[in-house]
């Protein structure tokens, strides 16, 4: 995920980006940002958040309590927002997704 200067909603999306550093995928221990798991944040001036993200499989058994990580992490950030987590498969995430800093704590 890249954000642009000239983004409307750029202070809120950093701000949301920080929240988001602190949630970890459990089997990982990696943050989802760090992972590249954060394809994209829609602001709305309906104080709606959108969170498009992806998992690391189709069948991560910890997907829900990744989704509800994300959602508590951003509603304590944005209290008078409404916290949407969509879940999507493509593009298909793949291990050139997660940052530099992740694959050191993965030991890559």
């Amino acid at each position: 995920m890249e954000l642009q200067i000239s983004d409307p909603f750029f202070a809120e999306k950093t701000k949301a980006i920080d929240a988001l550093y602190q949630v970890l995928d459990p089997e990982l221990m990696v943050n989802v940002i760090d992972l590249g798991l954060v394809y994209e944040l829609v602001f709305t001036t309906h104080k709606t958040i959108k969170v498009i993200m992806t998992l690391t499989s189709k069948g991560c058994p910890l997907g829900e309590a990744i989704s509800e990580g994300v959602r508590n992490a951003l509603g304590e950030k944005f209290t008078d927002h409404y916290v949407e987590v969509e879940i999507v498969w493509e593009p298909q995430w793949t291990f050139e997704n997660i940052s530099p800093t992740g694959r050191e704590q993965l030991g890559f």
